[in-house]
């Protein structure tokens, strides 16, 4: 039996004072999936999570969520969706405990009482129950967003940059318990700035100017961009500018001691990068591009498009 798709839609658009904040995006989101959003602020991003779900009205184009239209069944689809912002959006004068029955009234959540007694136990949240919000850590405010979004057991989890401001350990403990939602069979849309974020999705999106620019797995992208890189290592401030004037040289970043070497052209690049470093007493490596290549790419030759 094919399942419907937990996503769908085409031509989605929205503007504000004239503008296209999204602009005619098609696309699809399957169960399960975990989803990244990708792309600088005022790409669109935003914008198109609340669309999704009913937070904001698109005023082109069509789609669904969860079996919902998106125009004409906002209302229901709201009542499937947790929706966790990108600042911590809960009570600071409340406790922990009262946070998530506060949230779980909202959503009438039977048996609240065991519900909330069970997320505490869930999320290790137990210890601090009678803690007040504003006392709280950014990785605790961050479980305590995470737990409120899941209380009334939401097949859809809409994240806006969750990790923002959060220390390693908290992010690398947050991604797991996405990971475990999703075989659980809940969707994930999740928009961030970390590209060790965005490999850990399913599938990827771009967005620039309100445009998808690209979306498929981090390997399809990256296929996409079709930039070949070179390390150099041990390169200083002066062999950067050295590289920066190398024929098919695109992008140059800076990774401790080594400079990544980017661009198109392979065979130029093979040509000139390694007998410009040799020159400068240097050694040059072949790399497999990353992604944060690819998209830096990808984000200039958009960038160089003419407005449309």
């Amino acid at each position: 039996m094919v399942t419907a798709p937990a996503i769908t839609v085409s031509g989605l658009s929205k503007h504000f004072s004239g503008k296209a904040a999204v602009n005619a995006i098609d696309l699809t989101i399957h169960h399960g999936e975990i989803y990244g959003f990708l792309g600088p602020n005022g790409s669109g991003k935003t914008t198109f999570i609340r669309m999704l779900c009913g937070l904001l009205t698109p005023d082109g184009g069509s789609g669904s969520c969860l079996g919902h239209d998106l125009v004409r069944e906002a209302r229901q689809i709201k009542r499937k969706v947790g929706y966790m912002t990108q600042r911590f959006s809960l009570w600071d004068d409340l406790t922990v405990r009262e946070n998530l029955d506060f949230v779980g009234r909202l959503y009438g959540v039977r048996q609240r009482r065991d519900a909330v007694t069970n997320t505490l136990r869930s999320y290790g949240l137990a210890d601090r129950a009678e803690h007040l919000a504003a006392t709280l850590s950014g990785g605790w405010k961050q479980r305590l967003a995470l737990a409120a979004c899941l209380l009334h057991r939401p097949q859809l989890l809409l994240l806006d940059e969750p990790t923002a401001g959060v220390d390693p350990t908290a992010r690398r403990e947050f991604w797991e318990e996405l990971h475990r939602l999703s075989t659980e069979g809940v969707t994930v849309l999740v928009s961030t700035h970390y590209m060790d974020e965005a490999e850990r999705c399913h599938r990827l999106a771009y967005l620039a100017d309100g445009h998808l620019i690209v979306h498929g797995s981090a390997d399809d992208i990256i296929q996409t961009a079709g930039v070949t890189t070179w390390v150099i290592q041990g390169a200083t401030a002066v062999h950067r500018a050295a590289f920066a004037q190398t024929p098919g040289v695109t992008e140059l970043a800076s990774f401790g001691n080594a400079l990544h070497v980017t661009g198109r052209d392979a065979g130029c690049l093979a040509t000139h990068v390694p007998s410009q470093a040799r020159a400068l007493g240097l050694d040059a490596r072949l790399a497999e591009p990353s992604l944060e290549d690819a998209f830096v790419y990808l984000m200039r030759r958009h960038a160089q498009r003419p407005p449309t």
